[in-house]
């Protein structure tokens, strides 16, 4: 060891260390500094050796670049910006979820309120539909009802006459249009008989007294055979009271056709009143009286003759079977006779207000002469 200035200095490996004390005040900082080293407690040195021998070994390590402060700079400013991109990014996708979700409910709900829509729109239709059937239902119950109503209210229509034709032979009339139906009457040969338009093959429909038969239309004719002689219907009995039921000398063939009551009307008046020559019997009309045979009509010009002949039918009335008499647009009937004679309303022609002819209904067979 090398002693200097009063400072021990080590000395080699395994040589031995001494320290000369130096009374002498230090003024040197390197004599300072050198004796400090010298007396460094050992546990320091092995340190700083350990350090130093470290220090060497890494020395061979390529040193790192040092960024300058403008690098770091830029590298801050571009990571801030990345960072708000991303940010700004993020906000953008979860805008376009939000608006894409939306825009799914606002499809769902458009749809939820078309079909809405459409239900509706078919449940009006249906009712609209439903109360159609109910009104259309109604109007036809409706008019069964009225229909059934009329019907029953109806009375039965009697059968028309359309023409009038003469038997060309003896004639069986039969209550059916059939050869094994039963015979009602036999009509002989020049019978004078009203025809309705029924027909059934060969077969053809008549009025009789007032009731309907039928009889085969290959022996009828439209004109009264050369060689027949006209048969009326059997006298019926002469009638109480003075009233005559012998045939009209003017002519019957009026009768053909009528019932067993307008034929007894028809003589009595005859035989009353001879000035009486033109008669009207079985006719197509739009009431039922004529077609059916239970009407006649007295044709008269004198208006005091046809008050004479409206009164004494009616006074006879029960005789007569009568249940209307018309003249001179006057009505009786036996339903209002309490009434008497009530006015009509005109009808317009002469004839149609009863001015020229006495008319007369009758019932058919209900007098009781």
């Amino acid at each position: 060891m090398v002693v200097s200035a009063g400072i021990a200095v080590a000395a080699a490996p395994g040589t031995q260390r001494t320290v000369v004390a130096d009374p002498a005040p230090v003024t040197d900082l390197g004599d300072t500094l050198g004796s400090y080293v010298m007396n460094k407690p050992s546990s320091i040195r092995d340190d700083e050796r350990d350090r130093a021998s470290r220090s060497q070994a890494g020395s061979t390590r390529p040193a790192l670049p040092t960024p300058s402060p403008s690098a770091t700079s830029d590298f801050d400013r571009a990571s801030a910006a990345a960072a708000r991109a991303a940010k700004v990014a993020a906000a953008r996708e979860r805008a376009a979820a939000r608006a894409k979700s939306l825009a799914k409910q606002q499809a769902a709900a458009a749809r939820a309120a078309a079909v809405r829509k459409q239900a509706a729109v078919q449940q009006a239709a249906d009712e609209r539909a439903a109360a159609k059937r109910e009104a259309a239902n109604r109007a036809a119950a409706a008019r069964r009802a009225a229909a059934a109503r009329k019907a029953v209210a109806r009375p039965p229509v009697p059968p028309r006459a359309v023409a009038t034709r003469f038997s060309t032979a003896a004639l069986n009339v039969r209550t059916a249009a059939s050869g094994s139906a039963s015979v009602i009457t036999v009509l002989a040969a020049g019978r004078r008989v009203a025809v309705t338009s029924a027909k059934d093959g060969q077969w053809q429909q008549i009025i009789l007294n007032g009731k309907t038969g039928w009889v085969r239309g290959a022996y009828l004719g439209s004109r009264q055979p050369r060689s027949a002689k006209v048969v009326s219907k059997p006298t019926p009995p002469r009638i109480s009271g003075g009233i005559s039921s012998a045939r009209c000398s003017s002519g019957s063939a009026v009768e053909a056709g009528l019932t067993r009551d307008a034929i007894r009307v028809h003589r009595g008046i005859c035989a009353k009143f001879p000035q009486v020559t033109s008669y009207g019997g079985v006719r197509a009309d739009s009431l039922p009286a004529h077609p059916s045979g239970r009407a006649l009509d007295a044709m008269v010009s004198n208006s005091s003759v046809g008050w004479q002949i409206a009164n004494w039918v009616r006074s006879n009335r029960k005789q007569f079977g009568v249940s209307e008499v018309i003249y001179s647009r006057k009505i009786w009937t036996v339903q209002r006779a309490s009434e008497g004679w009530r006015s009509m309303s005109d009808r317009g022609s002469a004839s149609a207000n009863h001015y020229d002819h006495v008319h007369i209904t009758v019932y058919g067979s209900a007098g009781t002469g």
